[in-house]
């Protein structure tokens, strides 16, 4: 089966064709410009391609409801030009094919649940940490919807007592997003994570809110594996100290011996399809809607 899949980006687009295995059998990218001109390259990429169905995972938010009259926009993102565009509006003038349309993190959550850390599992949490902070969710085998999407980022959370940054999130602050996302590492720390030592405390204190969330995901949605990608998730050290603090958060209150033992190195875990997860993901979702 050739199937098609765009994972959309606030910063590039990644388009690919793959198959129902999820392998990507030709992949490119480009930066994510105006619309038009974004969508003129979609359209030379999978112009003739004859694929049988699209999955498209994008940056948010987005409207999700298929009995929406604003079904397929990104809506009130502050990237130029993109505010309320009608993206599946664009792909369906085109295409005369099924198409299935999510967040980029839901997309990467079912790519890792069917094809990576969490493949054979009904349950599982997929969060990148990044430029943003976002989350999707499968529970009982489908992704979470609800009012919208899940916007896991921005839980207001606890502040560490020798943190003194106000946060970076415009609306709530001290949100995970806003205190432990790319940007704010960089504004606490005047550098860019990726120029900060693997020993420097910035992530011990990264740890210690990621661990924090793990707590509250943990507590709140169950689930049976959480993967964490994204760029700061690069820094593979920030690892055992997660699992540390997410231990320290729950206080022995699950038992289970997947958080209570060392096996929680093996429940909270880097993504199995890496930074492929988010395109895997939108083959996944193309592949929903032709079973």
């Amino acid at each position: 089966m050739k199937l098609g899949a765009i994972e959309a980006g606030g910063t590039k687009f990644v388009v690919c064709i793959g198959n129902e295995k999820g392998e990507v059998l030709e992949r490119e990218s480009f930066p994510t410009e105006a619309p038009e001109k974004t969508m003129e390259n979609v359209f030379k990429f999978f112009d003739g391609k004859e694929i049988e169905a699209l999955g498209v995972g994008s940056f948010g938010p987005i409207d999700p409801d298929l009995t929406s009259p604003t079904y397929g926009y990104i809506t009130t993102t502050p990237k130029p030009g993109w505010n309320n565009y009608n993206i599946m509006g664009a792909l369906k003038e085109r295409y005369d094919i099924p198409m299935a349309f999510d967040t980029d993190v839901n997309g990467a959550a079912l790519g890792e649940a069917t094809f990576g850390a969490a493949k054979g599992l009904d349950s599982a949490l997929y969060l990148t940490i990044g430029t943003g902070i976002g989350g999707g969710a499968v529970v009982g085998g489908k992704l979470v919807h609800g009012l919208l999407h899940p916007e896991m980022g921005h839980m207001k959370m606890i502040v560490r007592e020798d943190d003194k940054y106000s946060g970076k999130c415009p609306y709530h602050g001290t949100c995970f997003e806003g205190l432990a996302a790319g940007p704010a590492i960089e504004a606490r720390w005047g550098v860019k994570g990726s120029e900060l030592p693997g020993d420097h405390p910035a992530w011990d204190l990264e740890a210690y809110y990621i661990g924090q969330a793990m707590a509250n995901y943990i507590l709140t949605l169950s689930p049976k594996k959480i993967i964490l990608g994204g760029g700061v998730m690069h820094q593979k050290q920030l690892f055992p100290m997660i699992h540390k603090y997410t231990q320290e958060f729950l206080n022995g209150y699950i038992q289970k011996e997947e958080v209570t033992t060392d096996k929680i190195k093996d429940y909270i875990v880097y993504p199995e399809l890496g930074d492929n997860a988010g395109v895997v993901g939108a083959l996944a979702l193309a592949m929903s809607v032709v079973k």
